[in-house]
């Protein structure tokens, strides 16, 4: 364990010396305030593009369990 404490020193000691960028946050009202149906399409846009996917595969989820061969044989 004591080989391990130098190594762990220099790593600390190249880690106090760090710049960090300040970050801008303002506490400002928005320049551009959306409509209530910009953000309806938003949401909404939001919505289909996540879930869509997933309702789909969970849709036809009996059709992947059956195999490759199987959807193309049952129409």
């Amino acid at each position: 364990m004591s080989g391990l404490s130098r190594p762990f020193n220099l790593l600390r000691g190249a880690m106090k010396h760090q710049i960090i960028p300040k970050a801008n946050i303002s506490a400002k009202p928005p320049k551009h305030v959306l409509s209530f149906g910009e953000q309806a399409i938003a949401l909404g846009t939001m919505f289909v593009t996540i879930l869509g996917p997933s309702g789909w595969i969970l849709s036809h989820l009996e059709d992947y369990k059956k195999g490759p061969g199987a959807a193309a044989e049952s129409t």
